[in-house]
């Protein structure tokens, strides 16, 4: 994604209404190099940061406050819903125990979420990590690792509860 448009895009998006100005909205990540499907809903106060690859499916939601950290690629299949607060980021680092800092080298890995995947309020979902199609993940789990389709998972690390 073009990082300026995109940081001109989210000034925009605050200004619009929070759930209304979808196809305008969707228009101007399309400006910014992000690949966006047919009737893609974003709320305004969601972010987009990053310059990485962006692809929404068609019929996906995101909701409130949500947080996209676009580092190398994130990919969301279609009729995704994406509830308030959700974290979805590339971005991480290595640990260091030698140097001055814990946080040491930087790492980006590519996210995927399946098609008719759920991803409840608060949940995070990080580097490395591929939803399975119509997979559910529980409010505020924390998802380090990849998952099966049709399951729920939930808690911190998230681990399948059930199948669905």
């Amino acid at each position: 994604m073009r990082t300026w448009i995109n940081y001109l895009n989210g000034i925009v998006f605050r200004m619009l209404p929070e759930t209304k100005c979808f196809a305008f909205k969707a228009a101007l990540l399309r400006v910014a190099g992000a690949r966006i499907g047919t009737d893609v809903r974003i709320c305004s106060s969601a972010m987009i940061v990053g310059n990485g690859e962006l692809i929404i499916g068609s019929g996906t939601w995101i909701g409130h406050q949500v947080l996209l950290s676009v580092t190398s690629k994130i990919e969301i299949g279609a009729c995704v819903d994406i509830a308030p607060q959700v974290y979805i980021g590339t971005g991480s680092h290595e640990l260091d125990r030698m140097g001055a800092h814990s946080a040491g080298k930087g790492i980006s890995k590519d996210i995927s979420i399946g098609n008719g995947a759920w991803l409840c309020t608060g949940s995070k979902i990080l580097p490395g990590v591929h939803i399975g199609e119509k997979t559910v993940v529980a409010a505020g789990a924390i998802v380090l690792d990849s998952c099966s389709s049709n399951i729920l998972i939930g808690g911190i690390p998230a681990k399948k509860i059930k199948d669905m």
